[in-house]
């Protein structure tokens, strides 16, 4: 890719690295050189530790990230326990806000499994939205990804068992991450599913049992994808679907 004699403000080692990264997350990977162009000296590598917060609720979002490994989670916190309400991986971006004329959020977001992104200014990327309807657009399909991933969740979370719904979930985490190993906490899992520590015990144990997962503490290994898949609520399907629906460019 060609890089315009005007992005002076990155040293060639720098910008390449960055070059290097894009086809990493989706979102940037589709858009078009000139526009891709145009944002790559507003784009920062940096890390994603465990635990990181990207966002507090009710406080103004100035940065986005543009994930390339690891997962973003969005949870909602209430007197009665924290539930997660939306996830990010290297399928897209967190700060959705910004990109519908706001600038705070509800929910908090912090880093679920370490990894690394593409960080950009709000201020940067509005600029860039002016300045190309194809990342616009491109953006505006991705908040209604995301928007329909949400109300699945809901709808998920309403109607179908523990066992579904927590394949569900590492499937989703597993398509995130690189390789069948997931370090999560069995505390944490619950809280992500919105239940109580000893129903996510019954549950992975379940799964276990059929020879889906490997469950240990703080680690659960995929042995069989498939599987996995057979034991998921048809949710998984119905988001997946969804996204490449809205996010291949025609």
């Amino acid at each position: 890719m060609n890089v315009s004699s005007d992005q002076t403000t990155l040293s060639h080692d720098v910008l390449s690295a960055i070059v290097h990264d894009v086809p990493r997350n989706r979102l940037l990977a589709a858009l078009p050189r000139d526009a891709l162009e145009r944002i790559l000296p507003t784009l920062t590598h940096v890390p994603l530790p465990l635990g990181m917060t990207v966002y507090e609720p009710g406080v103004p979002i100035t940065q986005v990230y543009f994930v390339l490994t690891g997962i973003i989670s969005m949870v909602s916190e209430m007197r009665e326990g924290t539930v997660e309400v939306g996830t990010v991986g290297c399928d897209g971006m967190t700060g959705l806000p910004i990109v519908l004329a706001a600038d705070t959020m509800p929910s908090r977001a912090f880093v679920q499994v370490p990894g690394e992104a593409l960080r950009m200014e709000a201020a940067d990327l509005l600029r860039a939205m002016d300045a190309s309807p194809r990342l616009r657009r491109l953006l505006y399909r991705y908040v209604l990804a995301l928007f329909d991933q949400t109300a699945q969740h809901a709808a998920c979370n309403r109607l179908h068992g523990l066992e579904e719904r927590c394949a569900r979930w590492l499937l989703m985490t597993h398509d995130r991450v690189v390789g069948d190993v997931l370090l999560l906490k069995q505390q944490f899992l619950a809280e992500m599913l919105g239940v109580h520590r000893p129903a996510v015990t019954l549950a992975a144990g379940a799964l276990q049992k059929a020879g889906i997962i490997r469950y240990s503490r703080g680690k659960v290994t995929v042995l069989d994808r498939a599987a996995l898949e057979n034991a998921s609520c048809e949710c998984y399907r119905i988001v997946t679907r969804r996204v490449e629906e809205l996010l291949t460019e025609d």
